[in-house]
């Protein structure tokens, strides 16, 4: 029962037969309206015609064969009974003579004088309907009749509905067997499409999958041509199986490079040396991890308490609302910041945050160099030159907001600049203050700088709460400035110490001594020059530094090997990418440099290594460093050439483009040579030396 075949052919089934029995209800009623409208106009309109009829006779004193023309419209099949009673409702003509004199049933009365002319009644579990037609009592009359009375009777007509319920009861029969057939055509119709374009594919699907289990991947393509979606599947289906075929033979692959590799690190004693090293570094980023946690505990503590604060802030006046809405979004920020390692980032994210909040006009960070007694500017916002300012300097006097804050160790409010004799109206930031509020940055060993809020947007002047609200947003800016120290200088940790065993590998080899710097120097120009963001500089650079770490897995005597080197050599050699990215794969922040190194030695026509990946699926760092690579690697001399000259190596690497480098940075790398400053700094004096 769980099978979807069913499942949709039982909604299916649901639908048409809610819609079946909807239309079967709907035709039915408008049956039945139908034929009761027909029934009373008929009533009407017979009714009119007796009375026609009874009022002729009348006229010409032929009053006697009333009776008559009754008798004659009683035998009509349709027709029950045909009567005239009094405006009170006593029987005066029938054509059942018993019935003359008795009075008729209270409800017809009480129909007529409600000038409900038309009505249905039930006698004896049958249904009649009953139309009602005064006789008016006309001058012609008044010989006969008095003239007060309005009417002279009321005629009566009972019809029977045996008939219509007989046509009824056909209708609903044709109805029913109509839809019913509907129904089953609709299911039969809609159920041979789903089992023929839906189930059959997807059974097949099934039954590759099932190969694929088995591994035969082979066997286990399909080909489905029922419509487009289903060959849109089946296409997918047969790619997805052939990478999966292909992740699994390179999985295999890997594995048995990795045992290899393993055995050989297993002999060399200087590699172990290195590795007890790199535990040490590790240990001491773990305890700088410890650090971190701890601090992260103190951050949440403090958002806890915030929050503890706007729960009981709820339920005050509207004067403390503006409060609670300061409090919401401190700890918005506060958990912003938590996520936030970058610390200029950081700095940016606080002053915007927090202007907001304020509503400042100019705010900015200070970081206190107590060496040289002055502040430097490691972040501002609201001025026109705000990039201009950054890591400038300014010193740090009597007048200076800043210099009260630092000295006293205290937050400080100055509601107008202007009427105080202890602080310069003008900043040294190049503006006017006229309200000023600034709160300390504390950290455990002291003060290390100052944040400053100036002016606000609607010309008042900042109070206690904006006071309040900046030492708390200083608090929490304090553990996060501190919290990105700590990671900036644990990535820095890891980077040095990974850094020293490619230094240490290289140191190993006169020929390569070096080359990672050289690389790294030539990438950055190189990135610089195709205006990388600052993001993609950073991964540049760390992807650079690394990118033969994956040599520590190869055998010292292989890369000292002055002879020509065989497929075997060869072979090994290539996976030093490979096995720099698994040496990489537990650091977090090094992921997108650990593929940056794996990447490295791919080419641009897809017949590099170890992937083969080709153009732009190459990450742009990584084509970036096989421009600058291949160059150092030319230049330099090997245990089995000498260098060439950097005219030859710049034919050489033009000659490659669109092959084994990209075309557009091949032309960039090009032309940065040719910048003679450059060349001169980077590559002849680096040259001379070698």
């Amino acid at each position: 029962m769980n099978s979807i075949k069913i499942k949709l052919l039982g909604l299916i089934a649901a639908i048409v037969l809610i819609m079946t029995t909807v239309t079967i209800w709907f035709n039915l009623d408008t049956q039945k309206t139908m034929l009761t409208r027909f029934a009373a106009q008929n009533a009407r309109v017979l009714a009119e015609t007796i009375h026609n009829s009874i009022i002729s006779t009348m006229e010409s004193g032929r009053n006697a064969d009333i009776i008559r023309v009754f008798k004659q419209i009683e035998e009509e099949a349709a027709i029950d009974s045909v009567m005239i009673f009094d405006p009170a409702g006593r029987i005066l003509i029938s054509t059942d003579s018993a019935e003359t004199g008795d009075l008729i049933p209270s409800s017809q009365l009480l129909a007529f004088r409600s000038n409900m002319l038309t009505l249905i009644e039930k006698v004896d579990d049958s249904d009649y309907l009953t139309a009602l037609k005064p006789i008016p009592n006309m001058d012609s009359c008044h010989s006969c009749h008095s003239a007060d009375n309005e009417f002279l009777g009321i005629l009566k007509v009972r019809l029977s509905l045996k008939i219509l319920e007989e046509l009824k009861m056909s209708g609903s029969t044709t109805t029913i067997y109509s839809s019913g057939g509907m129904f089953l055509l609709i299911f039969l119709t809609l159920s041979s499409f789903i089992i023929f374009y839906i189930e059959k594919p997807i059974r097949k699907i099934i039954a590759a999958m099932d190969l694929v289990e088995k591994g035969r991947f082979d066997a286990a393509k399909t080909n489905l041509t029922g419509s487009t979606e289903m060959e849109l599947l089946s296409f997918r289906f047969n790619n997805m199986i052939k990478r999966l075929q292909g992740l699994i033979e390179t999985t295999i692959e890997n594995e048995r490079s990795m045992a290899i590799s393993h055995e050989k690190l297993a002999h060399h004693e200087e590699i172990e040396h290195m590795n007890l090293a790199l535990e040490e570094r590790l240990k001491e980023i773990e305890f700088l991890n410890i650090s971190m946690e701890e601090r992260i505990e103190e951050i949440e503590e403090a958002n806890f308490k915030i929050a503890d604060l706007a729960s009981e802030l709820e339920g005050k006046n509207t004067t403390l609302e503006k409060t609670v809405e300061r409090l919401s979004a401190l700890y918005k920020m506060g958990l912003a910041t938590n996520s936030i390692m970058g610390i200029d980032q950081l700095f940016d994210l606080l002053l915007q945050k927090t202007m907001e909040t304020i509503e400042a006009e100019f705010g900015y960070i200070l970081l206190l160099d107590r060496e040289k007694w002055k502040l430097e500017v490691v972040g501002v916002r609201g001025l026109p030159n705000d990039d201009e300012i950054i890591n400038e300097t300014i010193p740090l006097e009597p007048g200076g907001i800043s210099h009260w804050v630092v000295v006293n160790s205290e937050p400080l409010l100055v509601k107008n600049v202007q009427t105080s004799n202890e602080f310069n109206t003008g900043s040294l930031l190049g503006f006017n203050r006229e309200s000023v509020i600034c709160a300390p940055l504390v950290i455990k060993n002291g003060i290390i700088g100052t944040i400053t809020m100036s002016n606000k947007r609607d010309g008042s002047a900042f109070d206690n709460d904006d006071l309040s609200l900046l030492n708390t947003i200083a608090a929490q800016a304090s553990v996060g400035i501190n919290n990105s120290r700590l990671y900036e200088e644990q990535q820095k940790t890891y980077l040095n110490t990974v850094h020293a065993l490619v230094t240490a590998i290289e140191a190993s080899d006169t020929y390569t001594r070096g080359h990672s710097e050289r690389v790294t120097r030539y990438s950055m120009a190189l990135g610089q020059r195709m205006g990388l963001d600052a993001e993609s500089m950073n991964r540049l650079e760390q992807a650079a530094i690394l990118h033969d770490i994956g040599k520590i897995g190869i055998a010292l005597p292989l890369l000292h090997k002055e002879e020509k080197l065989n497929k075997d050599d060869i072979d090994l050699l290539r996976q030093h990418p490979a096995i720099g990215a698994r040496i990489l794969q537990p650091v977090g922040f090094l992921k997108q440099a650990r593929m940056i190194v794996l990447q490295h030695h791919e080419r641009y026509d897809g017949k590099g290594y170890p992937n083969g990946i080709p153009g732009e699926e190459i990450l742009i760092e990584s084509r970036i460093i096989a421009v600058a690579d291949t160059y150092d690697a030319m230049t330099s001399d090997r245990p089995y050439r000498k260098a060439l000259s950097h005219d030859v190596t710049l034919v050489e690497i033009q000659s490659c483009s669109g092959t084994q480098f990209d075309p557009e940075i091949t032309a960039h790398f090009i032309e940065l040579c040719k910048d003679d400053e450059w060349y001169s700094i980077n590559i002849a004096h680096e040259t001379s030396i070698r």
